[in-house]
Formats: structure tokens, C-alpha cells, sequence
């Protein structure tokens, strides 16, 4: 690819109270319509169509950046790393346009063991990208991708996402930290447990002072699907009733309290609002303005 096609990181930064939360894009995973569960393939279809996208969906792919005054960097996932193709793994070019050096980082939070969450936890065989950073996810995403005999209980088709979660996060075994829901994991951010796309898939809400901001990480992996029709879930959830019922459950709690959200894979800045529409729901993109 010629070097004025390449396409330039994306990294947008957006204020939060006394934080600057910042929107890193890794780039995007492309997917096909059978990647979609509990409705229809033509149904699904129509939606993709419906919001101007193609039938076979790309799944864009994002990580956050937590800074502020007096306080170490936070990462929020890290992107696909090596383990992607060439749309994937453009969080370090993201991250450097920030000025955030990797080894400025103190903290890592994992909001899932999937590999396009963790993987870029390393930066060649066996090196740690982020050489100071601790590690902090949910406990039953620990005993599930990595606990005693986890690999040889996984599906056949599922194992490498198994050992994808066990080489990332090698580097920091002795840097690694487990958590519940609900509790304060850094200063100003709380984990919130949202299981069923995974059994720890974990949120984490951001606040300072009145404004807050609620990164639900995968509750909706195909933006004109999902907010149209709740019911529709992707393949590679581990418990498909479960994530739709969590989804359904936080669609309703952010619709009603008008709350500030984003995610890893809403398009790209990936914030905004969610609104009730008939009965399913909307995305308002939050307005960007070069003053923030």
C-alpha cells in the first residue's frame, strides 16, 4: 500500500470534568451478516441497509484513554495488536498522536479477554507493550479464559481465543489484577459487570465531578442492528440469553437517564446518547467541536 493511502490514526480527544477521555481507533473487524444470532439473516439485512451500511458489517474497533492532572494514564483495552489483519492494530498510532508514551502507563483495564480487546497487550513474542502497567479485569474472566484446564474444556473452535488470552497476558502474571462489579478500580472509575458476551465482561464508568461517562465496552457490536432490534446478538457471545438480556436491561437504564455512553465498537468517536424509538432504540452521536 503506498504510504498516502495508509490510512492516518484516529484518536479524539473529548473533556470530562477535570479528565480528558480520549477515543484511540484500533481500525475495523470484517464481518459477514452470519455473524448475527436471534434474528433473521434477511431481517438483519434490511437493518444494515436501512442505516446505510453494507450487509456484510464492518466492526470498527476502539480503546480509551483516561488522563488528567496528578494522575497516571489509564488504558481501556488495548486493540487486536498483532493478532489482526491490516485493518487492525492501530491503537499504538492512535496512542503516540496523544503523547502518551506505553511506558507512562500505570493501568490497564480489561474490560474482556477477547483478542480484539487484549491482544495488543503485547508488542512482539512475549514482551509486554505496556512495560509498567498493571493488568485489572474481572475475576470470572480470569477463571474463564485462564483458569486449571480452561483450554482443554473450550470448544474446538473457541481455542484460539483461549490461547490468545494466554499469551497477552503472560507478560503481566505477576502485575495482575481481579475485580468484581461495582467497585472503584482507579480513581473516578467504576467497573460495572455487564456478563453474557462474556462471563466477566466488565463497563467501566468514568466520572469527575458532575459528568460521567458510561464505556459499555461490547453491549452492541453492530450499531444498525442493535439498537433497531435488542433481540439481535453475534456469534461469538458465550451466553447468548444472557448478553441479550444485559443489553436490553442497559439500553433501557441509558435511554431513560439521558446517560453519556460509549463503546469499543460504536463507529468511531463511538460517543453519544441513546433514545428510544418505537420499539428499539437510537444512537445521537455526541457533537464534536475542535475546542475540546
Amino acid at each position: 500500500m503506498a504510504e498516502g493511502s495508509k490510512p492516518l490514526p484516529g484518536a479524539l480527544r473529548w473533556r470530562l470534568g477535570d479528565l480528558t477521555v480520549t477515543v484511540l481507533n484500533d481500525g475495523y473487524l470484517q464481518g459477514s451478516i452470519d455473524l448475527v444470532t436471534g434474528i433473521s439473516k434477511a431481517e438483519a439485512g434490511a437493518l444494515q441497509a436501512a442505516g446505510f451500511r453494507a450487509e456484510a458489517p464492518r466492526l470498527t474497533l476502539n480503546a480509551f484513554l483516561i488522563t488528567g492532572p496528578g494522575r497516571k494514564p489509564v488504558l481501556i483495552d488495548t486493540g487486536f495488536g498483532g493478532f489482526g489483519g491490516d485493518t487492525l492494530g492501530r491503537v499504538p498510532a492512535a496512542l503516540a498522536l496523544t503523547g502518551v508514551k506505553p511506558e507512562e502507563i500505570e493501568t490497564v483495564l480489561l474490560t474482556h479477554l477477547h483478542p480484539d480487546h487484549a491482544g495488543g497487550l503485547l508488542a512482539g513474542e512475549g514482551k509486554a507493550a505496556y512495560p509498567n502497567a498493571e493488568i485489572v479485569v474481572h475475576a470470572d474472566e480470569v477463571a474463564h479464559w485462564l483458569g486449571d484446564g480452561a483450554l482443554a474444556r473450550a470448544p474446538e473452535e473457541a481455542k484460539p481465543y483461549f490461547e490468545i488470552a494466554a499469551k497477552a497476558t503472560a507478560p503481566y502474571a505477576g502485575r495482575t489484577r481481579t475485580i468484581g462489579g461495582g467497585e472503584e478500580v482507579v480513581p473516578g472509575v467504576t467497573a460495572v459487570h455487564l456478563p453474557g458476551h462474556t462471563p466477566g465482561h466488565t463497563g467501566f464508568r468514568i466520572t469527575s465531578g458532575d459528568r460521567a461517562l458510561m464505556m459499555w465496552t461490547d453491549v452492541v457490536h453492530l450499531p444498525a442492528i442493535q439498537f433497531k432490534q435488542p433481540e439481535a446478538g453475534v456469534s461469538f457471545d458465550v451466553d447468548g440469553d444472557q448478553a441479550r438480556a444485559t443489553r436490553k436491561r442497559i439500553l433501557d437504564e441509558v435511554a431513560g437517564s439521558r446517560s453519556f455512553i460509549g463503546g469499543s465498537h460504536l463507529e468511531f468517536p463511538a460517543l453519544g446518547y441513546v433514545v428510544r424509538e418505537g420499539a428499539g432504540y437510537s444512537f445521537v452521536p455526541e457533537l464534536w467541536v475542535a475546542a475540546q
